[in-house]
């Protein structure tokens, strides 16, 4: 048996942080969410009328950012924090969906980010998602999994979360924020979304939820049990 970091790499609405916090749970392992770190970078920017194309004011901003991530036993989940402050249904608004894909490709943003995200992984024992985790910050990660799903099924998807969260948008401004984001994160210089060599395809469009957590599970106890 050995403790080992899980990458979970995709594109936006293919549930790969509701499916990695499940994975994490299921393993008693710790869950980073990469993308929410930079969602905090763009709550702090907006709340501080920040231009993230001014690299002094960046520079001076990232040096005061705190993000972390603590256990809620009662929710039995992870929470994060932004300077002491919780953040969970902040980063998530539409005006964070608007510009967070630029946020993260800052190539000076995303270096800082991605130190500290290799910081958190030193022990092992984790699974994090986002879009460069199994090709830039845990290149050596034992597992991992890079997530698709069709565009109509993940607008479907995240315009539910959002009316969960009592937030209205229509279908057709969030498929064509999807589009866009996906554009910015496939294109970028630095560290654009791709699949590793070695990432396992994960098409969640016709799985339920408990089926691709369950999928990711086995491929995960497989490599802890076994090696």
């Amino acid at each position: 048996m050995r403790d080992i970091v899980i990458a979970i790499d995709g594109f936006s609405g293919t549930g790969k942080s509701s499916t990695a916090k499940e994975v994490a749970s299921a393993l008693g392992y710790t869950y980073i969410d990469s993308g929410a770190m930079y969602r905090c970078v763009a709550r702090y920017f907006i709340n501080h009328q920040i231009d993230f194309v001014e690299e002094e004011k960046v520079i001076k901003a990232l040096d005061e950012i705190l993000i972390s991530f603590r256990f809620n036993k009662s929710l039995n989940a992870s929470e994060i924090f932004l300077n002491d402050q919780i953040m969970d249904h902040q980063i998530r608004l539409p005006e964070i969906n608007e510009i967070v894909s630029q946020i993260a490709a800052q190539p000076l943003i995303r270096k800082k980010l991605v130190s500290r995200q290799q910081t958190l992984g030193l022990h092992k024992s984790m699974v994090m998602d986002g879009r460069d985790i199994g090709t830039v910050v845990f290149p050596d990660a034992a597992l991992k999994i890079f997530m698709i799903a069709d565009l109509d099924i993940r607008s479907k998807r995240r315009q539910k979360e959002l009316e969960e969260q009592g937030i209205q948008v229509t279908l057709e401004e969030i498929k064509k924020n999807l589009d866009s984001r996906d554009h910015l994160d496939t294109t970028r210089i630095d560290s654009p979304l791709i699949k590793a060599e070695d990432a396992i395809t994960l098409d969640s469009s016709y799985l339920t939820f408990d089926d691709q957590v369950k999928e990711i599970i086995d491929l995960a106890n497989k490599i802890i049990y076994e090696g």
